[in-house]
């Protein structure tokens, strides 16, 4: 039997191998606010530099690559090793950018050599009063025996905590 997985609560479980090939589907929505502009939001996931104080992995995982073409039609990937020696790759291709208000991007993610999920994602930003309001929706598909059970949801509040704590410092 495998060890498990204690790096960290944000490292992805051990997956079982399929019996057959399957797909399970959900879809969340995140609601909330920052205490920026819409303009300033939209920065921290337009710029690189910005981008890289909140989105990555945590202690417990080294990054080994990350390519950054924020545009319509580019590519974005971050990949990394947990320290169990699993490895993750998240690749994203943006299909519609109207800076300070909407992104819609659709991403995949892999563990090892292993395709885990695809998915569709969209951020509307809004202003409220000196804050901004952030609906992200997220439509995803996990294949072939990944439970999924809700971390994807879990891991992106994470993530989202960390841009408002990279918006307050910046």
């Amino acid at each position: 039997m495998p060890a498990k997985n204690t790096d960290d609560k944000f490292a992805p479980k051990p997956m079982q191998d399929p019996k057959s090939h399957s797909a399970q589907h959900a879809t969340f929505v995140i609601d909330r606010h920052f205490d920026a502009t819409p303009a300033q939001v939209f920065k921290a996931f337009a710029d690189e530099k910005a981008k890289s104080l909140w989105f990555g992995g945590t202690s417990d995982w080294d990054q080994l690559e990350r390519k950054f073409e924020f545009r319509v039609g580019g590519h974005e990937r971050l990949v990394g090793k947990w320290k169990s020696g699993r490895k993750s790759a998240f690749d994203a291709y943006y299909h519609d950018i109207v800076p300070s208000q909407r992104i819609v991007y659709a991403y995949h993610m892999h563990i090892d050599d292993r395709l885990i999920s695809v998915s569709l994602a969209t951020i509307e930003l809004t202003p409220d009063g000196d804050r901004t309001r952030m609906k992200l929706t997220e439509q995803g598909a996990f294949l072939d025996g990944y439970d999924d059970a809700g971390s994807r949801e879990t891991g992106t509040r994470h993530l989202l905590q960390k841009l408002a704590e990279s918006l307050s410092t910046s």
